[in-house]
Formats: structure tokens, sequence, C-alpha cells
């Protein structure tokens, strides 16, 4: 995921968030903090039911809220979840690419120890000895 679009992203769920506080705030009158509360716990689907609102504009509102900013901030979170999964899937990819070519970060394995005697060395059977 490229920057300009993690910056889309994060701007666009800073907006809903911040639309939402400004909008309950304004309409039910509610203090800075509930209504910033009451938006992320609608978004998050949480819905503790502490604060509702009571105004036929803050419930019209509340509805087109959910409908819309629920969309968005779900599709944040899948982009997130998605950008995630495949920077883990290219590190393993570069980890395996690494481990396959018999180093890590630039570096070569340790040599394998020398055996004391010939019986005691390893078979180059490609399979370690058994104990």
């Amino acid at each position: 995921m490229r920057l300009v679009k993690v910056t889309a992203l994060l701007s666009t769920v800073i907006l809903i968030i911040g639309s939402g506080t400004v909008f309950f705030h304004h309409v039910e009158g509610w203090s800075w903090l509930d209504s910033y509360f009451f938006t992320v716990v609608t978004l998050s689907t949480v819905g503790y039911g502490s604060i509702v609102p009571v105004t036929a504009v803050g419930k019209i509102g509340t509805t087109v809220f959910i409908f819309v900013g629920l969309g968005i901030f779900a599709f944040a979170l899948q982009q997130f979840g998605a950008f995630t999964a495949r920077k883990r899937e290219e590190h393993t990819e570069w980890l395996v690419a690494q481990l396959g070519h018999g180093h890590l970060h630039g570096r070569h394995p340790p040599p394998e120890p020398q055996a004391d005697n010939a019986a005691d060395a390893p078979h180059h059977t490609g399979h370690s000895p058994k104990p």
C-alpha cells in the first residue's frame, strides 16, 4: 500500500470520526468527549447504549452516519488488514529466499561442527546423523 493510499484512508477515517463528533455535539448537545465516544462506539459496532440520540435529527443523522461511516470504516480496516498480510507474506518470501541461498542478512550460516574422528563425521546424504 502506497503512502498516498494510507494517508487517504487515515484522513477519511479521521474525517468521519471528526464529522460525527461535531454533528452529535451540536445536534444532541453532548460534550465533545461524549460525542467522540458515541461516534467511535457506533462506528466500531460495539454500541454500548449508554448514550443514545434523542432528537429526530440526531436519530436520522445516526442512521445515515451508520450506513456511510460504517462502510468507510470497514473498508479502511480491510485495507489495513490486507496491507499487513501482504507485508507479512513479502517478508516470509524474502526470509525463505534468504534461507534458500544459505544466508540471512548477508551472513552465511555457521560451519558445521567438525567431528573428532572419521566415524563421528556426518555423512553427506542430505540428512543429519541419527544420535
